[in-house]
């Protein structure tokens, strides 16, 4: 495990490339604090408005498929420009939308965007950073932890003026990420072979990867009802909702750099994943059966499992198979990010139709359905522990040079 100064030096073009990451990541958070104000100002059902991150994700889920395999023709850089300049199109026409409809098709149009860029971004900084593999997934989790974290702040204080500046302002950020990616990156080298678009399919086949994978497809459903239908029911200002996700932002940023690492190399990864999929459920039932104090307690300290998840989720998938990174992250992320395209509809329109702590019970029974995915299929997690093993070899003495 390298230190937090090992970390911290790092080229230029990781911090640039880390920068358009933060920015991609807000894009998720950006919409929560203005959800109500979107369904007053364009008349539409909270379900209805849910279906910006419906189509947002599954368009993501779907053209992971298809990322490795653009990349390994393209190359990295490009690739990533060209994830870019998609989000900032489809960034700036999101806020020119006149029907909940054109909202819903430009953010699959951002998400496809998104998809491009998130998933090169992951190969691009663990290709560039120094400290090894490990070291680039903290840092790239701290990214997202930020971007989440901020991406509240930035959606109520821009959608407080009015609902249609954040999506201006996250495609100006954009453009400098794009800027700074142009100058700063120089081009990786192109795989030496390339990707088959059904490459992810395949490496799925792996017991470890797919049970990884489903895992965190019922994972990101918890995830994304607390994310998705909170802020219906918080009833408060776009500063109000906020400054909630806010605090739950840095709750993700702060477990998923600071916590998880130690929390690995003390009890294992597997452990880790069900210690955190136990508190994310308490939490929602929390949320289900408290008052409006207790909604914005259990919502902001849900962040600390999703912070210790995220990170795991991640380094596992990096981890466990012997598939190629980029392969075996397209795959992860295709059917991990279905569980992101599926709670926002389904929760709003359970909290709608049947009762507003329904959305947070099923939440929680998909943490338990997790965990017993993990312990059920616990077999194909070995590599896992070998991995932990050789974190915690590291830690306990220097390794020797040969």
């Amino acid at each position: 495990m390298q230190s937090g100064g090992g970390i911290l030096r790092q080229p230029m073009s990781v911090w640039a490339t880390a920068f358009a990451a933060v920015v991609a990541f807000m894009g998720i958070g950006l919409v929560d604090p203005i959800l109500p104000s979107i369904a007053q100002g364009l008349n539409a059902t909270p379900s209805q408005v849910s279906l910006l991150f419906t189509s947002y994700f599954l368009v993501t889920a779907v053209a992971m498929l298809i990322t490795g395999w653009v990349s390994s023709r393209i190359g990295g850089k490009r690739t990533l420009l060209a994830g870019l300049t998609l989000v900032i199109v489809f960034a700036a026409l999101a806020g020119t939308s006149t029907s909940v409809a054109e909202l819903v098709g430009f953010r699959a149009g951002w998400g496809l965007g998104n998809a491009l860029f998130v998933a090169t971004a992951l190969a691009v900084i663990v290709g560039a950073a120094s400290g090894g593999a490990e070291s680039a997934i903290i840092l790239y989790e701290a990214a997202l932890g930020l971007g989440i974290s901020a991406g509240p702040l930035v959606g109520a204080l821009l959608g407080d003026w009015n609902w249609r500046a954040p999506f201006f302002g996250t495609a100006t950020l954009m453009a400098v990420g794009l800027v700074l990616i142009v100058t700063l990156l120089k081009a990786p080298p192109r795989p030496a072979a390339r990707t088959g678009l059904t490459a992810p399919i395949r490496a799925l086949a792996h017991g470890g990867l797919s049970t990884t994978a489903f895992t965190a497809l019922f994972y990101n459903f918890a995830f994304f009802t607390v994310l998705a239908f909170t802020p219906f029911i918080l009833h408060m200002s776009p500063y109000g909702i906020g400054a909630v996700f806010f605090g739950w932002g840095v709750c993700v940023a702060l477990s998923s750099v600071f916590a998880a690492p130690p929390l690995q190399r003390k009890i294992g990864s597997v452990n880790v994943l069900h210690l955190a999929l136990a508190l994310l459920a308490v939490f929602q039932i929390g949320i289900a059966l408290s008052g409006h104090a207790g909604i914005i307690v259990f919502t902001v300290l849900s962040g600390i499992p999703i912070g210790l998840n995220n990170t795991v989720f991640t380094e596992a998938a990096m981890e466990v198979s012997d598939a190629p990174r980029p392969v075996a992250s397209a795959g992860y992320n295709f059917v991990r990010w279905m569980g992101g395209a599926l709670a926002p509809f389904i929760a709003t329109e359970l909290g709608e139709e049947i009762g507003v702590a329904v959305p947070y019970a099923l939440g929680a029974l998909c943490c338990l359905v997790g965990m017993a995915i993990l312990y059920v299929r616990r077999h194909h997690l070995r590599a896992l522990s070998r991995v932990d093993d050789d974190h915690t070899m590291h830690d306990a003495a220097p390794v020797p040079t040969y």
